[in-house]
């Protein structure tokens, strides 16, 4: 049954974000890890008033060590966390021009080694840069889950694991913007109104 649901509340997504872009602004593999990292407790409309000054100055791990870790917090302070996003930024840009030839590697255990790069970050970055199936799960994810039944889970490795197995492996990544999508526009955290919720009116756990 609950698949049946999950199944159902896939057709709603699909009608209602067809095409799901991601919605943090970048360029390649590095700009969009770079991206990701500082939209950690900051909203992704901050992020990308950020990025556009910071990817000008450094867009690749080369240039980013051109800078200090105190210029690169001075540009990225909006984001919050200035200090521990920019060592994060300056020593995994180091990392990956020591070891990786400059490149972002397309496996989860060298990106999960990066430093500022767990588990969520990693799995944007396999998913909207690699095209690897992968199912990145935030709080908007974790909230609408549970909401719509389709997860009980404590936290978001909980609700990554019943996701996973109740989607098609093909509809991973794509799913995963679509839901953020809608939950930012009619299931948010607050002020929600299950009602008038497309989803929540018909599958409320």
């Amino acid at each position: 049954m609950k698949k049946k649901h999950a199944l159902e509340i896939q057709k709603i997504l699909n009608k209602l974000f067809p095409n799901p872009e991601i919605p943090l602004k970048h360029q390649d593999a590095y700009t969009l890890l770079i991206a990701v990292l500082l939209s950690a407790q900051c909203t992704d409309e901050r992020v990308n008033k950020v990025t556009p000054e910071l990817f000008a100055k450094a867009s690749t791990p080369q240039e980013m060590l051109t800078l200090t870790i105190a210029e690169i917090a001075q540009i990225i302070h909006p984001c919050g966390l200035k200090n521990t996003k920019a060592k994060a930024i300056w020593n995994l840009s180091k990392i990956l021009v020591d070891k990786h030839k400059g490149k972002v590697p397309a496996s989860f255990g060298a990106l999960e080694k990066l430093p500022g790069v767990g588990h969520k970050t990693a799995s944007v970055v396999m998913s909207q840069a690699f095209k690897k199936p992968a199912f990145p799960v935030d709080t908007h994810i974790h909230r609408c889950a549970k909401r719509w039944g389709l997860s009980g889970g404590k936290n978001v490795e909980q609700t990554e694991a019943d996701l996973k197995r109740l989607f098609p492996k093909t509809s991973w990544n794509k799913l995963h913007l679509q839901i953020i999508y809608f939950a930012r526009k009619y299931c948010p955290a607050r002020g929600h109104d299950p009602e008038k919720c497309p989803i929540c009116s018909i599958y409320s756990a």
